[in-house]
């Protein structure tokens, strides 16, 4: 099968009343791991590449991005590349010719009006280049340069300011800050859904949650329903292999052939990714 326009994924879990979950892809066995769940769950996907995941790689991302693109290309089910929180603009500027069909745009960190004259400059760019855009608005917790809670005082989207902001930048996806937080270890996130039906109603985008490994899954399905229709996921699956390396590991203290260790951890990726589908777009 060849990759599928992430704006297609997105506009078919939209119409269905579902999410499409986006699995960020570190090394090539996060690619096999999420596509392998995938098609186990007989479930659309969207593998999503990083800015420091491609910094990991030496601030290349041609070969990350190669290698995923002929991982989902051989998947039995619908795959797409995404390049996530992309803060340099020369990083974006690669995107097409990496072979992504879309972009997110972080310019969260600046004020109010810089941020929305970079991603309005940022989304001219992208749609001249063919590539479907996200952005964010408000301050999702678990960045090094962010708030100190997901529940700050200023830190969620106020509906208002999203729909002028759309407007204004013409993004076509918006990620929100509506509770949950970046690189959370444990599943114990509330999320505001009212606030996220506020939006919903507010903007004729389509709203992603970010930092969802730390959300559980009676609240996922909650945000959903609400109206949330990307959920991106990453640390849930590090957690995952880690674990699965260092039970390898103590079982077996005398392994140095790294095969062992790395399919199991990658096993284990794959039966979360399976498992995370079922909540997000059963």
């Amino acid at each position: 099968m060849s990759l599928v326009p992430t704006r297609e994924l997105v506009e078919r879990a939209a119409a269905a009343g579902r999410a499409v979950a986006a699995f960020n892809v570190i090394t090539l066995e996060h690619a096999e791991a999420i596509t392998a769940g995938a098609e186990a769950a007989d479930r659309s996907v969207i593998l999503q590449i990083s800015e420091n995941a491609v910094r990991f790689h030496g601030g290349r991302v041609g070969p990350i991005a190669r290698a995923a693109a002929e991982v989902g290309t051989a998947c039995d089910v619908d795959v797409a590349l995404h390049l996530d929180h992309v803060t340099d603009i020369r990083l974006l500027h690669t995107a097409a010719d990496a072979g992504f069909s879309s972009a997110m745009f972080d310019a969260g960190a600046l004020p109010y009006a810089e941020n929305l004259a970079a991603t309005r400059a940022a989304v001219r760019w992208a749609h001249g280049a063919g590539l479907w855009l996200e952005a964010e608005l408000g301050y999702v917790g678990g960045k090094p340069d962010a708030p100190a809670s997901a529940h700050a005082a200023g830190v969620r989207t106020d509906p208002r300011e999203a729909a002028r902001y759309v407007a204004d930048t013409g993004v076509d996806a918006l990620a929100v800050a509506v509770g949950s937080s970046h690189a959370m270890t444990e599943r114990s996130a509330s999320l505001d859904h009212a606030l996220i039906q506020r939006l919903r109603d507010a903007v004729r985008v389509p709203l992603v949650l970010h930092g969802s490994s730390g959300v559980g899954d009676d609240e996922l399905r909650r945000a959903v329903r609400a109206g949330i229709v990307k959920v991106n996921v990453g640390t849930a699956l590090n957690i995952a292999f880690t674990r699965a390396v260092r039970e390898t590991l103590t079982a077996r203290p005398d392994l140095t052939d790294p095969r062992p260790y790395v399919a199991r951890g990658r096993e284990t990726m794959a039966e979360t990714v399976r498992t995370l589908l079922g909540v997000v777009s059963g």
